[in-house]
């Protein structure tokens, strides 16, 4: 017996379908990429200056920070919480400060922040829909 889902109810399921694989998938690029900056504190990558000892101030305090905050907003994605959006826009802004604002000292990662803002737009973009769609059938 198959039970046959009515064109919103599709349109729902896709949306959440959706919603879910983007958050998954992010989750699992700020893991790793957390991974990588953890790497790079306790000096395991041969990089010049990639030892938390060798590093500039600078790095010094951005690199431990989002060290912690990539792997956490990761986890909150792939639980699909509120909250790893929320932590993950932050370290959006944080870098957007970073590598916009003071080029000279981070660098620039134009690539890094373009996946932010496209992923952040993406999961906008699908919790937009998603509201549209529940204020329409609260409006039945």
């Amino acid at each position: 017996m198959t039970i046959e889902l009515s064109g919103e109810s599709r349109a729902e399921s896709l949306n959440r379908r959706l919603t879910v694989w983007l958050c998954r998938l992010a989750g699992l690029c700020l893991f790793c990429v957390g991974v990588f900056y953890w790497v790079r504190l306790i000096g395991v990558e041969p990089a010049r200056l990639g030892r938390f000892d060798l590093m500039p101030l600078w790095w010094r305090i951005a690199a431990p920070a989002l060290a912690v905050l990539y792997p956490v907003a990761g986890i909150g994605l792939w639980m699909t919480a509120g909250w790893g959006a929320v932590i993950w826009a932050l370290i959006a802004i944080v870098e957007g400060v970073m590598h916009l604002g003071f080029p000279a000292l981070f660098g620039e990662n134009l690539l890094g922040l373009a996946a932010h803002a496209w992923g952040l737009g993406m999961l906008a973009a699908l919790r937009v829909v998603d509201w549209r769609e529940s204020g329409r059938r609260r409006g039945r």
